[in-house]
């Protein structure tokens, strides 16, 4: 019989909800299925006012949100089941990341705010749920990030090459996955992903993102401005570290230099190799063996930023695909396992990779609702 596990994923890009469907019958990691759904115009601009570093929201606008992004989980998760004619009793728990509003590991008192009532998932799905997945991990002193590299490990592992697993998401990370079973797994969060790169097009053209980094392709890049930017204490830092778009945001761009003095191409095209340069940095000074590299996440759509990593790195960059996982489902396919763990009583986290003192089982489990 199947052993199926839904995973929903809501990230830092602000885009909308992926859901998974996986089965791990026999210990395997299939993708039955997969949906998503965009966000509302209204909860997008909800979401993107939030996630500015002085935003202000009162407590009656932050519950309205947390429980509109509770409703709109449960449906993804409804649409997703109709589609593929699965029964939800058919699901042993659901794995829901939650929408990141505010990460902040290294504040006096570490804390990651996500919402998305797991509550209503519960009631609404007739499943039971799994969330709060990074709390414990701060908990046991660690980053509580990045928590991908353990799905990363259990799926991309094993290999006989030295591989590296780029996640480009709003925010940046990056898995190492040496070649052969015993050497230990790293990853971290290696800065900015697509976040400035977003922002900077929303700005000056009213777009979502960048298709393929097209105008960003027109841009000249300022290397000299960039190793400026490169500067930053957070990429001086030594691993476990993570970080958001609270940190990586056009007012830290703009701290750093007087952006209006440029055109605004050319800060595009220096803001995509900024992503570049800072990821293949960090793969250079942490798994200099690397052999292949396999992106995943929306930046795995940028042909520009892809180039650029290509010319900065001497090893194979490739899709996931290559290995059979579509880059789109990966992060929701992990929050799937992480439930899975969770559900077994088995760790989701790596020690080494968040800086954890310990392996801790990851999340809060709200029971399946009696509909």
């Amino acid at each position: 019989m199947p052993e199926l596990y839904v995973g929903l994923m809501s990230g830092t890009s602000l885009d909308g909800i992926d859901a998974a469907l996986v089965d791990f019958k026999n210990n395997t990691i299939r993708l039955v299925d997969f949906e998503f759904q965009p966000f509302p115009y209204e909860i997008k601009t909800a979401l993107q006012q939030l996630g500015k570093a002085d935003a202000l929201i009162s407590l009656q606008d932050y519950g309205s949100l947390d429980t509109q992004l509770g409703h709109l989980f449960a449906a993804a998760v409804h649409s997703l089941l109709t589609k593929t004619n699965i029964p939800a009793a058919s699901i042993n728990a659901i794995g829901s990341h939650g929408q990141t509003i505010y990460h902040s590991p290294d504040s006096a008192f570490p804390f990651s705010l996500q919402i998305g009532d797991p509550n209503i998932i519960a009631e609404k799905t007739a499943i039971k749920t799994v969330a709060d997945f990074r709390r414990r991990d701060l908990a046991a002193n660690g980053q509580g990030a990045p928590l991908v590299p353990a799905f990363h490990q259990a799926v991309f592992g094993g290999s006989n090459k030295h591989r590296c697993i780029v996640n480009i998401g709003g925010i940046a990370n990056i898995t190492v996955l040496p070649a052969g079973p015993s050497a230990p797994v790293i990853g971290f969060d290696t800065g900015p992903g697509n976040t400035l790169i977003d922002q900077w097009i929303q700005r000056h053209q009213h777009s979502d993102y960048d298709p393929r980094g097209a105008w960003a392709k027109t841009g000249t890049i300022n290397h000299e401005w960039v190793r400026h930017l490169m500067q930053d204490a957070y990429f001086m830092a030594p691993a476990p570290k993570s970080t958001g778009k609270e940190y990586f945001s056009l007012d830290w761009v703009e701290r750093q230099c007087a952006i209006d003095n440029y055109r605004p191409e050319d800060i595009q095209a220096s803001l995509c190799y900024l992503t570049a340069i800072s990821l293949c940095e960090a793969i250079q000074q942490y798994a200099p063996a690397t052999e292949q590299v396999l992106v995943c996440g929306g930046g795995s759509h940028n042909d520009y930023l892809l180039q650029l990593i290509e010319q900065s790195l001497s090893c194979q960059v490739a899709s996931t695909e290559l290995c059979g996982i579509h880059p789109d489902h990966v992060e929701a396919m992990a929050f799937a396992w992480l439930a899975r763990q969770t559900i077994n009583h088995l760790p989701g986290n790596l020690k080494e990779v968040t800086g954890a003192d310990h392996a801790v089982i990851l999340g809060g489990i709200y029971q399946r609702g009696l509909i």
